[in-house]
């Protein structure tokens, strides 16, 4: 069974970062899409960076381009996200999964796990 574990969030200030892992285990890691989602109080989960399972091709929410940098480590079944000039708006809770697709984030094989909180204050 495939399971993830998400850890490194925590409370910063407007502008301050953050880094994120993801540490899988039940899969043959390097051979999956992962991607980083969030959930924000009363929105709906969302697809937020995906990266592909060779680590080259990655793909990024509009919102967070330019501030957030997704990285694989396939040696440590690890998965990063490292979170720059960080918003308000970026507070959530983040989670990690495998994925079929970076484009629709549809996941797969994966339950969620408990993520990890994110609090940006202004």
């Amino acid at each position: 069974q495939v399971q993830v574990a998400e850890s490194g969030g925590g409370a910063v200030q407007a502008g301050g970062s953050l880094r994120l892992s993801c540490t899988a285990s039940g899969l043959t890691f390097d051979d999956y899409r992962m991607a980083w989602f969030r959930q924000a109080p009363g929105k709906e989960r969302e697809g937020v960076s995906c990266i592909m399972p060779g680590g080259f091709e990655k793909y990024y929410k509009e919102s967070v381009k330019g501030r957030f940098t997704i990285s694989r480590d396939n040696a440590k079944n690890t998965l990063y996200l490292q979170m720059n000039s960080l918003k308000p708006e970026d507070t959530a809770m983040y989670y990690c999964a495998a994925v079929l697709s970076c484009g629709t984030y549809k996941r797969e094989g994966s339950d969620w796990g408990q993520g990890t909180q994110v609090t940006v204050s202004s």
